[in-house]
């Protein structure tokens, strides 16, 4: 998303909360709220600490209408309202100060999705890959070269440049390599499959040095770390994602 459009569009969102002055809640209400979390997502990705920050925002006052305790209501919190003006013009000023032009060439989100769902539903390809007319050779998922061959194949559906191991510039007195690089949509995937000695804290600490080191390459302006887990070896697939879904360095980083 370009900056000038990014700003109008929460500039929008900005001046409409001036229009819930009533202390009752409303459609237009719940619209806005709705609207407000959109644009977010679209503008810094569907994991970032301002949404963490909204979604926290309690807009729910209680007022007494006359007649005592049992004939109260609910209504807009008006120091949920000033919280979210906070948010907002946070976020526009750090658009502003920060975002450079270079951030147009970042992949829209509709490419994002893409991915998000080739890896949301790549277990159930892989079992489907099982079932053949009689019972003839297929694919077998049994390491992560067979999770690159099969992503590969998936990824093949939506994007037309893909490069797979691409060296990166030098870390620590050495080179990794990404397992793919879409170079158009400057976005690199790392993918991981555990197994039963790389469960949670050792997929946890490669991807930490992963992430450090993929900050280096020049096409890398967002990073989806997939790991596939079809034994269920991680006990808190949630927290792994949420540990290693931020924005470090200017490079968006996804953990699914």
């Amino acid at each position: 998303m370009k900056k000038e459009d990014a700003i109008e569009n929460l500039t929008v969102q900005l001046k409409t909360i001036d229009n819930f002055t009533s202390v009752f809640f409303s459609p237009d209400f719940h619209q806005w709220k709705i609207d407000t979390e959109i644009a977010i997502k679209r503008i810094f990705g569907n994991n970032n600490e301002y949404l963490i920050y909204f979604k926290e925002i309690n807009f729910t006052a209680t007022y007494a209408r006359e007649g005592g305790y049992n004939n109260r209501t609910n209504g807009i919190c008006p120091d949920g309202l000033q919280k979210s003006r906070a948010i907002l013009q946070s976020m526009i000023k750090e658009i502003q100060d920060h975002w450079e032009e270079k951030n147009t060439n970042q992949p829209t989100i509709p490419d994002l999705n893409k991915i998000e769902l080739l890896c949301n539903r790549f277990d159930l390809v892989a079992r489907q890959l099982k079932t053949r007319h009689g019972s003839r050779n297929t694919i077998a998922i049994n390491d992560e070269y067979d999770v690159q061959d099969l992503f590969h194949a998936l990824l093949t559906l939506y994007f037309d440049d893909i490069r797979d191991e691409e060296w990166t510039p030098s870390y620590a007195g050495g080179a990794s390599r990404v397992d793919f690089l879409l170079k158009q949509e400057q976005t690199v995937i790392e993918l991981k499959k555990t197994r039963e000695k790389l469960t949670n804290k050792e997929i946890r600490d490669q991807l930490i040095v992963d992430i450090t080191c993929y900050k280096s390459h020049p096409d890398c302006k967002n990073l989806i770390c997939f790991v596939y887990d079809p034994e269920r070896r991680i006990k808190n697939p949630r927290g792994l994602e949420n540990d290693l879904s931020k924005t470090t360095d200017g490079m968006i980083v996804q953990a699914m």
